[in-house]
């Protein structure tokens, strides 16, 4: 055949989306919503396995079930909370389709379609994911993809397996797989755990109960926050526009939360003494505060439990509930045996024991044919990750509200992908300097900034971190909220590339203008 004979060269065939969107809860609501309004025409599909959006707050349904962040910071900056500051779930739920409904965003979600492997190919800059959907396996390809699924594993939750458990004559069951069908009226229960589930759940299961017993191994910090307080209602009195009222309420709590936590730093004593002092003046002498509610570790090195007009509390002092420190011994067909030989009474256990944590929502990633290892890789400003071409994540913060680093990540994921289409890049890759190559590398969390147990549980599967920018996951609201916004695009840590040399008389898409 000569060289006359040769058939002109084909473009590649179009990618189906130039964004892809794994899972709508707050996230890829988030997501989506910064693509539709700062790239317009952008072809992206929020890929949500559930036949619902609202990840968490579609995945959890236990009694009680509300937000432990003030909804001012937790909701979208772009769409005012008009209610309390700690909202229910079915509130949130409605704030959400909202949300949804407001912003057209219900046309660009896939329901019921479970991502399964994600295989990125540098001849043609594609990512071709595997989607077990409501009509069989397909596969769909684009040219970004957008990890919104969270961080922990939503079809079952951490359940520890103490000796014996298969004895126990009643019903043990996890909050995160609460059954529908449960009636907990006039049971004896009892809920192992201390964290912001059991102080979420124990009022509420307390109202029907004969009595529900808060089983911990060690205390807890508390921080009862009234849900209306003086300057709030001044405030509504005043009859803002929404817009105004959430932003001075969005940052009246921030600063309080940058107050707390740098007080939490700088002087851990103070704090942890005001907080105890908090719990002993709604118990008074109704339980040892030293045995129960005093922790061994600093304030803010876990997750500070918010209780809403000191519910939990409330509970404890009236007598519908009660709080054992001590160890599982055993179950026995009547309950639990403890350490100290006491044996626990119940009808019913609720093992409120935590997060099981996955990496990227436990996909199978691959590179050119080759599978990635995600604990080997570094993470590039908690958003990127060395050696996964264009392809963002969103982890939020531990000790601030998850949507105040999901908004930060959209607007920054908008900015670079707005300069690839500037380069002409149809990739970016982050990838170690020479002088990067030697860094200390750390932890995803630094387990003596943070040691809740499910981060500590799964850190030998994320990713880590250096010791130095780009490659810090700051876990720092208010630093991020100046740094990114402004970070280099051009630093040498990203590499840009093209697919592949552009044959003669082929124009190549970048495939991210949206046209």
């Amino acid at each position: 055949m000569t060289r006359q004979d040769a058939r002109p060269p084909t473009p590649d065939p179009a990618p189906d989306f130039d964004v892809l969107i794994v899972g709508a809860g707050i996230s890829g609501i988030d997501a989506g919503y910064h693509l539709s309004r700062e790239r317009p025409g952008t072809r992206f599909a929020l890929l949500e396995s559930k036949d619902t959006f609202g990840g968490t707050w579609a995945t959890h349904s236990f009694p009680g079930i509300r937000s432990d962040s003030d909804l001012f910071t937790f909701g979208f900056r772009w769409k005012p909370w008009k209610g309390v500051a700690i909202a229910t779930a079915e509130e949130i739920r409605s704030y959400l389709a909202e949300a949804v409904e407001e912003n057209d965003l219900c046309q660009h979600i896939r329901f019921g379609h479970r991502v399964e492997t994600a295989s990125w190919d540098s001849g043609t800059a594609l990512w071709t994911v595997s989607v077990r959907s409501p009509h069989g396996p397909r596969e769909l390809t684009c040219r970004f993809l957008w990890m919104c699924a969270g961080y922990y594993r939503h079809d079952r939750g951490y359940q520890p397996r103490w000796p014996d458990m298969e004895r126990f004559a009643g019903e043990i069951v996890h909050p995160q797989t609460w059954p529908d069908t449960l009636d907990h009226a006039g049971k004896r229960i009892v809920v192992i755990g201390s964290g912001a589930t059991a102080a979420t759940l124990i009022p509420a299961l307390a109202q029907t109960a004969e009595h529900v017993t808060m089983l911990q191994r060690s205390p807890t910090y508390y921080f009862p926050r009234p849900m209306r307080d003086e300057f709030t209602e001044t405030l509504r009195a005043l009859d803002l526009p929404d817009d105004w009222f959430h932003e001075i309420m969005r940052r009246k709590h921030l600063h309080e939360s940058r107050t707390v936590a740098r007080r939490a730093r700088e002087d851990p004593d103070a704090v942890a003494a005001e907080m105890i002092g908090a719990a002993r003046a709604y118990l008074g002498d109704a339980v040892d505060i030293e045995t129960h509610f005093t922790p061994r570790y600093r304030p803010w090195r876990q997750r500070v439990a918010m209780i809403p007009d000191g519910d939990l509390f409330v509970a404890i002092r009236s007598g519908a509930a009660s709080v054992v420190t001590d160890d599982i011994a055993r179950f026995v067909p009547e309950g639990i045996e403890l350490r100290s030989g006491e044996v626990l009474k119940a009808d019913l256990i609720v093992s409120a024991t935590g997060l099981e944590l996955n990496a990227l929502g436990d996909l199978g990633f691959t590179v050119d044919g080759v599978p990635v290892d995600l604990s080997e890789c570094i993470t590039h400003r908690g958003i990127m990750l060395s050696s996964l071409p264009n392809l963002a994540m969103v982890f939020g913060y531990l000790r601030s509200s998850w949507t105040l680093r999901a908004d930060l990540v959209s607007d920054y994921v908008c900015r670079l992908l707005a300069h690839m289409d500037t380069r002409g890049a149809q990739s970016v890759t982050p990838r170690l300097r020479a002088e990067d190559e030697e860094m200390t590398l750390r932890p995803w969390i630094d387990p003596e900034n943070f040691n809740a147990g499910y981060i500590l549980r799964a850190l030998d599967r994320l990713p880590k971190q250096g010791d130095r920018q780009p490659w810090v996951m700051t876990q720092d609201y208010f630093d991020d909220r100046i740094t990114l916004p402004v970070a280099d695009l051009e630093d040498g840590t990203l590499v840009y590339e093209t697919a592949h040399p552009e044959p003669a008389g082929v124009t190549f898409r970048s495939g991210l203008t949206g046209n």
